[in-house]
């Protein structure tokens, strides 16, 4: 069975199509909303689709810890509220699954934006090189991980951001496949914030954290 863990904030704008993309795969699977504290409509929205809610604070980091600890499935996926993966990425999915030699790596998404442009072209081919050059897929790409290999690396850090890279430095460059199918990001924060202006800021939170510097510090620049 497939735990599909989604940590939302504030997410009514986009977790109504991400629930839906979710349960179109034919596959056993339950749906965790964990919630850091919306006051929109994204309870509601939860509910409507029959998916699991908890209220978890304390960041994206408490929040898939606390899906994962409510959950009954043998396989994780956790997928931000905005990032939809493509049709037929059950089948993917499964036969990921079905594999035994996986039980102890983890999968990721191709990155995608929802925009036609130049622009979120040149931001794909960066998180390409990203996580061919560094191994370091984020959030957005979603993961997929057995419950045996979650535990046995400690499951995510009890920290308010960089969650995503903590767990891949874990699992290990040898240990991380990309999938053979894309998940489509919403592309409106990098329309809010700037196509260079968001990754750029990314890269450096990135390299702060890698570099030892308080996460305190490193939410004022990232927020």
């Amino acid at each position: 069975m497939l735990s599909i863990i989604i940590p939302t904030l504030n997410a009514a704008a986009e977790l109504e199509a991400t629930l839906a993309a979710v349960a179109q795969a034919k596959l056993s699977s339950e749906i965790i909303v964990a919630d850091g504290g919306s006051t929109d409509a994204t309870p509601t929205i939860a509910a409507k689709a029959a998916a699991a809610f908890i209220a978890v604070p304390g960041g994206r980091g408490p929040q898939l810890s606390a899906g994962a600890a409510v959950s009954i499935g043998d396989w994780f996926l956790f997928l931000h509220a905005d990032t939809r993966p493509q049709p037929g990425w059950g089948h993917i999915v499964q036969n990921f699954m079905a594999d035994m030699g996986n039980r102890f790596h983890a999968g990721y998404f191709h990155f995608a934006l929802n925009d036609p442009g130049a622009p979120a072209r040149r931001v794909e081919a960066l998180v390409h090189w990203r996580c061919r050059a560094l191994a370091l897929p984020y959030g957005d790409q979603g993961l997929l991980i057995s419950r045996d290999f979650y535990d046995a690396i400690g499951g995510f850090a009890q920290i308010p951001l960089m969650e995503d890279v903590d767990i891949a430095r874990r699992i290990g460059a040898k240990r991380l496949h990309l999938l053979p199918t894309a998940a489509v990001t919403s592309v409106e924060r990098y329309r809010r914030d700037g196509y260079w202006l968001r990754p750029a800021r990314n890269l450096l939170c990135v390299g702060l954290y890698l570099s030892g510097f308080p996460l305190r510090l490193i939410a004022r620049l990232y927020e």
